[in-house]
């Protein structure tokens, strides 16, 4: 490789505040623990970016590493660029500093190559929040939207970090197909697609946080190249956004006029009702109580009142029965619990009124709602001495659910006696003494072979680099659709697949050596061809943009020319 080289690269050393820099801190060997300088009186827009080149021409290989900012400048003024560092086989190399001079303002600043910078200042996450100011318990809606600048174009995106919505009660709102809609942002004419919608019910008072959600998207940008027939090529950037996190202002419930039976209840236009199945029937015959209240709110976060109902009446624990659907309106629907009442003696027995109580939204008021007294006559059965009895709140026994209530209980058995056998002394008793005896040859065989199997290191070796060029493969295809993790992935699977076969270490790897190598372990002229042909893909995919139908393409070709190499050697 020759001596180590690590310099800094500036594309211009004078430029106005409104233009921007781009730095490049590039070695000829790989390196450790890179350090790049703070950048003072600068920020960094974009980067870093890293690119590796290794090439072999004539046998001789030419390697190259480089680490890419972009910065704008924040002040006028003449500033240095300090020393980045970066450690080569234990050694720490520096950079030479670079003076950059910022005049003032330029009429036509330019950007140079700083795609990022266009990526960045052309695409935006927002999260809009409906209420950030709403009471405990009322429905906020979270709508993130997707802002793309009709200057680049996204080919697809990826969710890499997503909202825990730790204070919340939430949920995310199924959208069933994306559609792209015309906007603005910032008062210029934008497109956006709405990729997630969640409800949100705080679940505390005071100042609270909405995480952001962080997206990885492919953006194609526009270069000033132009092709053959002088369209304008196209480079894919990755780029990183978030939405940025929300702070929400959560009002507590007014204490003044809270009723003593509240529970939690919040929401708008609620109805409660309490109603049975049947009013007459005999005793130890059953019946559905249900507890009822449907409406707008947070039906699924508080707490039904309970049924009260006379001594004589033996009330089993409820079964809560929830219908609620959720939309950008928040909850809505019914919930209830059911009870089975069982009468014990005749009489009239009345079900007293229960009231329900919950902080209407439109009028910022608690209201209380009553429901309707319920007479229950049992016709037929034991009179209970002193009369039907007082009101109270009985015991809740075993949860009865409906339609399944009593079942009659089987009293005659077909049980059998089970015939005696002896177990000691029988051929099975023996059969499993003797099996670990018997176990002992066989399980020193295994361990002999292990031991051959651990020692034969170059077999090992060999083993290792066939199943990362398996592992590689896999992971190409699940990259498929993204370009750099695709191509980067395919090429590295090619290359164990050559230290398995060829017993060839990766910095050996030309294409003549390649292809001399293939032929006299007997591989066909055709495969190797095809072989050498989707290396010089993968090189020629870091420069130039590929569709998806040519990495599809890529991948089956490489499947099968492994598979046929591999059967000819």
């Amino acid at each position: 490789m020759g001596q180590v080289s690590f310099e800094a690269k500036a594309s211009k050393t004078k430029l106005g505040i409104n233009e921007r820099l781009r730095v490049d801190f590039q070695m000829n060997q790989d390196g450790d623990n890179f350090r790049p300088p703070s950048f003072d009186s600068f920020r960094v827009v974009g980067g870093p970016n890293q690119s590796v080149s290794n090439s072999w021409v004539n046998g001789k290989r030419s390697y190259s590493k480089t680490y890419s900012y972009f910065l704008e400048p924040t002040r006028r003024g003449t500033f240095t660029i300090g020393q980045a560092e970066i450690t080569i086989d234990g050694e720490i190399y520096k950079t030479v500093p670079i003076e950059v001079e910022v005049t003032e303002a330029v009429d036509r600043p330019t950007d140079g190559n700083n795609s990022e910078f266009i990526a960045a200042e052309n695409l935006h996450l927002v999260a809009e929040v409906s209420n950030t100011n709403p009471y405990l318990n009322e429905p906020i809606t979270v709508v993130y939207k997707l802002y793309v600048s009709p200057r680049i174009t996204v080919s697809n995106w990826r969710e890499i970090d997503v909202p825990t919505y730790g204070d919340f009660w939430s949920q995310n709102i199924d959208i069933r197909e994306l559609s792209v809609k015309n906007g603005e942002f910032r008062g210029e004419p934008y497109r956006y697609v709405e990729l997630r919608k969640t409800i949100l019910y705080p679940q505390k008072t005071g100042e609270l946080e909405i995480e952001p959600l962080a997206l990885s998207v492919s953006v194609e940008v526009p270069t000033e190249r132009r092709s053959f027939f002088g369209g304008r090529i196209y480079t894919t950037v990755d780029r990183t956004v978030a939405a940025g996190s929300r702070t929400i202002n959560v009002k507590p419930l007014p204490s003044e006029g809270r009723p003593a039976d509240f529970t939690g209840a919040v929401g708008r236009d609620m109805k409660f009702e309490v109603t049975t199945n049947k009013t007459s029937l005999d005793a130890t015959e059953s019946l559905q109580a249900e507890v009822k209240v449907t409406g707008k709110g947070n039906m699924k976060l508080f707490t039904l009142p309970e049924l009260v109902v006379p001594v004589s009446i033996e009330r089993y624990e409820p079964e809560h029965i929830e219908n609620v659907q959720t939309n950008l309106g928040g909850m809505q629907g019914s919930v209830a619990d059911r009870y089975t009442l069982v009468p014990g003696a005749k009489g009239d027995y009345p079900l007293p009124p229960i009231s329900f109580s919950y902080f209407d939204l439109d009028s910022k008021s608690y209201k209380t709602l009553t429901s309707e007294e319920i007479l229950i006559n049992v016709e037929s059965g034991p009179l209970v001495a002193g009369g039907s009895g007082g009101v109270t709140r009985s015991a809740n026994k075993v949860p009865v659910i409906a339609d399944a209530n009593f079942r009659y209980i089987k009293l005659n058995t077909t049980l059998k006696p089970i015939g005696s056998s002896s177990f000691l002394g029988s051929i099975l008793y023996w059969s499993l003494m003797s099996l670990p005896v018997l176990l002992i040859p066989l399980l020193i065989f295994i361990g002999k072979k292990r031991e051959v199997y651990a020692n034969d290191i170059r077999a090992n070796k060999i083993r290792k680099a066939d199943r990362l060029a398996k592992r590689y493969l896999s992971e190409a295809r699940k990259n498929l659709g993204d370009q750099n993790l695709f191509y980067d992935s395919l090429e590295r699977a090619l290359h164990n697949f050559l230290k398995a076969k060829l017993h060839l270490p990766t910095s050996e790897m030309s294409k003549d050596r390649i292809e001399d190598l293939l032929r006299e372990k007997g591989a066909k002229d055709e495969n190797i061809n095809e072989f050498t042909q989707i290396l010089k893909n993968c090189e020629l995919a870091r420069y130039a943009p590929t569709s998806d139908v040519e990495m599809n393409r890529d991948y089956g070709k490489a499947v099968q020319v492994i598979s046929a190499i591999d059967k000819q050697l």
